[in-house]
């Protein structure tokens, strides 16, 4: 069975610089670094320390508030540093790899004649349980709780994101068996959501099927919940990445924690935007060497809308990235660029005060810069027309600013994630950090309520 849903307010932004569908090895990075802050709300507990070896799947940290939940290393090799900052707080572990991996087994065995509980304790025990994520909150899921359903998009439809539909070919095994697991986590529906164009997913069992047509943010899954399964207060429904799926499905395949995946390395500011074969962590030097063709750019592990700004070298692939976005450094003003229609012709806009909107399959190469400053939040509609869920955003935002616990929770906050707000921060006139603004609720809402 599957059911059809259309989105129709978002907006889809065309960048310059989209991946071409062609795959290549990148070069095996001799450091790499698994880091805390990319699990929201985890404070970390070590198990190693320097000097410690350790091969694919050993034990580095585990969280201090849960310690089934267990963090592993990615590659084998020698613990080289443990990376602290302002309080001792630890930024990363950072691991000098060996030429060859060894791994860790975890043993082979078809998920499907396996029980909850013996799926639970692989996921744990490999380190595989930190792909599942929960909503609301958007954080690591508590083995602990019960799912109502499970939801994950075949898709993306971020600027510059790339496909998973070509990025798991050959990989439909290890995906089936990624899905075949996950539905032995939860008595409801494992959800999967397709866009239009034809792939495999479609022809994946045991899932209930998704049709989803719009702009972004169509491929959230935050958006799609929304349409298929709306979340209540009190209740829980967990994501993973399709990318992430087929990891875990390897794992029951083989028996062995491969944090592998296929990322786009996109962007106006790339020689030859292509797919690489990339593992967790791993060092960028190595990777965007040679890649980017200026100084003045701005490197993003993630897409251009929610991702992370990093260094050429010295930092390292983000645990759930599978795009890595290069584009032009916003250091530069635009000559009397406050008058509507200057320079309209390479600047994109949401609103009709350049002529982009008569160019709708444009793409552009749009840089960093804000073209203004932080604002007062007034009545524009601007917000309503990008949020496809059905909430009050401005409302929300500023209940979130107040702390007002119990406006939160009746505006929605349970509903909603960071990223479902990233096109809110491209738009509003405002300026304000809209997806920061929702973390902070989120994370004051888990201490509050739990």
């Amino acid at each position: 069975m599957s059911e059809d849903i259309r989105i129709k307010k978002g907006l889809t932004i065309k960048l310059k610089g989209k991946a071409d569908e062609t795959v290549s090895a990148a070069p095996r990075s001799g450091i790499f670094a698994i880091q805390p802050k990319d699990f929201h709300g985890i404070t970390p507990k070590l198990t190693v320390k320097v000097g410690a070896e350790v091969s694919v799947g050993d034990v580095l940290f585990y969280s201090k508030s849960n310690e089934q939940i267990k963090f592993t290393s990615p590659v084998s090799g020698t613990v080289k540093e443990i990376s602290r900052g302002a309080k001792r707080r630890i930024l990363a572990v950072i691991i000098e790899a060996k030429p060859e991996n060894e791994f860790k087994n975890f043993g082979k065995e078809d998920p499907s004649g396996l029980s909850k509980e013996q799926v639970l304790a692989k996921l744990l025990e490999s380190g595989c349980w930190g792909y599942v994520n929960q909503r609301p909150y958007d954080v690591i899921a508590n083995p602990e709780d019960e799912a109502k359903a499970i939801f994950v998009s075949s898709f993306d439809t971020a600027p510059l994101a790339p496909s998973y539909a070509f990025a798991l070919k050959g990989k439909e095994e290890a995906f089936q068996a990624g899905i075949n697991a996950l539905s032995k986590l939860t008595k409801g529906k494992v959800y999967l959501s397709v866009n239009e164009t034809a792939s495999f997913f479609s022809k994946v069992e045991n899932v209930e099927v998704v049709n989803v047509k719009g702009k972004h943010p169509a491929g959230n899954v935050g958006v799609q919940i929304s349409k298929v399964d709306p979340i209540n207060q009190g209740e829980k429904v967990w994501t993973v990445n399709a990318q992430d799926v087929a990891i875990i499905g390897n794992l029951f395949l083989t028996g062995e924690y491969k944090p592998e995946r296929v990322l786009a390395l996109a962007g106006s500011e790339v020689n030859a935007p292509q797919y690489y074969t990339v593992t967790a962590g791993q060092g960028l030097d190595s990777l965007l060497e040679g890649k980017i063709n200026k100084d003045n750019v701005r490197v993003i592990s993630g897409d251009v809308l929610t991702g992370d700004k990093v260094a050429t070298t010295g930092d390292y692939l983000g645990f759930y990235d599978n795009v890595i976005s290069v584009i032009p450094e916003g250091n530069t003003h635009r000559f009397m660029g406050w008058l509507p229609f200057v320079g309209s012709g390479s600047v994109h806009s949401a609103s009709k005060t350049s002529f982009s909107y008569l160019s709708p399959n444009k793409e552009y190469a749009l840089n960093t810069n804000l073209q203004g400053e932080e604002r007062a939040l007034v009545v524009t509609g601007e917000m309503e027309k990008v949020m496809p869920i059905d909430i009050f955003p401005m409302q929300l935002l500023k209940a979130v600013m107040a702390k007002d616990i119990e406006k939160m929770e009746n505006l929605g906050i349970y509903e909603v994630a960071p990223e479902d707000f990233a096109l809110i921060d491209y738009t509003s006139s405002s300026k304000v950090e809209a997806q920061t603004i929702i973390r902070e609720g989120l994370d004051i809402m888990i201490n509050e309520v739990g």
